[in-house]
């Protein structure tokens, strides 16, 4: 019996109504997606636990496959599926990462292009140990933050330091890429060690005075992570985030990266963290958050990844 169609705000919230599947079961799809509802190593205001039920429901506005004003189909025949949440313990953080990990394993043995909702950045580190095979991994991310730090607080795994853990945990983790950084607070300790590892930092005042010559330092033919921090953004666009910063991307130049990234790279993966969505009552963010993780898939499957 064919099910009649859902108005945004009815019927069952998986994203983009997605077929729930679980990850102990045989199944493929092109697109899967997983929440990791995640947020006690952040260290301003929380709410990222939030985010993936909020980034489904608010994904239900916008369901592929999409046609534009040039009359072009996008996602057309990509199939979906919706592995739900981790299930992670609350305070539990090493048995978490775990969880996590494993997880995230099981999701790329069953599609082609894994999407992860966050939680907070720091998840991206367990994340992408489940990626330590992929030969000379890029890791693109869109952030207002370094997050490199050594530690924080007496800890080495907050939401300060998911890419100090993944490169030295990780020695197919030979690059990353950072656009969007900017604000008054800066480890220098961090930023020295990232500079020293050859890392490429670009703030966001460069994006704002020259996309283009942004784009030129992007990598190009390689297999990359993508990593987008919901502070990347400028908060008059993205405002439900833990540490907001001013003067960040405009959404459209944040497409303009991610665009060029899909272009020209395989994208192995792609997650969307520290968006809080219990910071911003409007319920903008979610649908910013959502609309730029399709956007994103609509780039990586335009390009034949």
């Amino acid at each position: 019996m064919t099910q009649p169609a859902h108005l945004p705000y009815s019927g069952i919230a998986t994203f983009a109504r997605a077929p729930l599947r679980d990850l102990g079961d045989d199944w493929h799809a092109d697109v899967g997606v997983l929440g990791i509802p995640f947020d006690i190593a952040l260290g301003f205001r929380p709410g990222a636990r939030f985010a993936p039920r909020a980034l489904r429901e608010a994904s239900l506005r916008s369901v592929p496959p999409f046609t534009g004003l040039d009359g072009r189909t996008r996602l057309e025949g990509v199939t979906f599926a919706d592995a739900g949440d981790v299930a992670l313990p609350s305070l539990e953080p090493e048995l978490a990462r775990g969880r996590i990990t494993q997880a995230a394993r099981a999701l790329r043995e069953r599609c082609r292009v894994p999407v992860f909702l966050g939680g907070d950045h720091s998840v991206t580190y367990p994340l992408l140990r489940a990626f330590a095979d992929v030969p000379a991994l890029h890791v693109v991310q869109l952030d207002a933050h370094l997050d490199f730090s050594d530690t924080r607080n007496d800890t080495r795994y907050s939401n300060s330091s998911p890419f100090r853990r993944a490169a030295e945990a990780l020695p197919n983790l030979v690059h990353i890429t950072t656009i969007g950084l900017r604000g008054l607070r800066f480890d220098p300790e961090a930023v020295a060690a990232a500079r020293a590892r050859g890392h490429t930092l670009i703030p966001a005042e460069a994006v704002g005075s020259g996309l283009a010559d942004v784009l030129e330092q992007l990598p190009r033919g390689e297999n990359v992570y993508l990593s987008v921090d919901a502070d990347g953004l400028d908060p008059s666009v993205l405002p439900g985030t833990s540490s907001p910063e001013p003067d960040g991307l405009g959404y459209g130049q944040a497409m303009g990266i991610i665009r060029a990234v899909a272009a020209h790279n395989a994208v192995v993966g792609l997650d969307l963290v520290e968006l809080a969505p219990n910071l911003d009552p409007s319920g903008l963010s979610a649908l910013i958050g959502a609309r730029l993780v399709m956007e994103t898939l609509c780039e990586v499957f335009d390009a034949g990844n």
